[in-house]
């Protein structure tokens, strides 16, 4: 089982490395912009929460969500992820927006977070827990760097259930997502990549119950743009 594990981690790790380059532009491509929207919901959500003052941002990739967060204007943001060419974008967009002093990129395990616990306030994941080797490893750690009374916020990809969402998902996610991340990217695996690790994640009430079996409580999700993508949100309770 390790060495699955490892192994699927050292794929997701050359696949980023490899459509680093184009992953912004596909993003926004292939959502029709609205990921954007998906991450200032999401950042919306979080502002509601008592405290905001250190958060980490797991699987940070580009750094978008990162960039997001200033508009909670927190003390700082660290964010964290295997791929070193996904941190080197991130860093560049960092510089030009001035924000070099509020974030900090670190080459990091997601399910290995190398901080110490009840470290942040916030804990955030965009896109990336399906990618996990091991979700309950990752969630874990999640919760052991927050501190008590937390926010956890995860903003994943989920599989709608009515009609015709769950129809023009399928057929948008299984044909036409894969057609054009190669197109553009040149990685005719990522993007096969992509719409497989949608399907095989749990989602809904699934994975809601894999956040409250790391320890975490109060589980909510918000659904947006009729299933598509989820928020997830969970609180580390008080010390008892």
């Amino acid at each position: 089982m390790d060495d699955f594990k490892d192994e699927k981690k050292a794929i997701v790790k050359s696949m980023f490395n490899s459509i680093a380059w184009r992953y912004d532009f596909l993003n926004h491509f292939l959502s029709f912009g609205t990921d954007n929207l998906w991450r200032r919901r999401a950042i919306q959500i979080i502002s509601k929460h008592k405290n905001h003052s250190e958060i980490l941002d797991v699987a940070t990739g580009t750094g978008d969500l990162a960039i997001a967060a200033m508009k909670l204007d927190p003390l700082k943001v660290t964010g964290i992820d295997i791929s070193e060419k996904m941190l080197e974008i991130a860093r560049k967009k960092i510089i030009k927006r001035g924000l070099k002093g509020k974030i900090e990129l670190l080459k990091g395990d997601s399910e290995y977070i190398e901080f110490n616990d009840y470290s942040f306030d916030i804990v955030m994941v965009a896109f990336g827990i399906r990618n996990f080797s091991d979700p309950i490893k990752g969630l874990s750690e999640m919760y052991r760097v927050m501190r008590y009374g937390g926010l956890l916020m995860i903003l994943e990809f989920s599989r709608p259930v009515s009609f015709p969402f769950r129809q023009l998902y399928h057929f948008y996610f299984l044909n036409i997502l894969p057609f054009f991340g190669k197109l553009f990217s040149k990685d005719k695996s990522a993007y096969s990549y992509l719409p497989e690790s949608v399907m095989k994640f749990p989602d809904n009430e699934v994975f809601m119950n894999m956040v409250s079996d790391a320890g975490f409580i109060n589980e909510r999700q918000v659904r947006l743009t009729g299933g598509i993508t989820s928020i997830y949100t969970a609180i580390k309770p008080q010390a008892q």
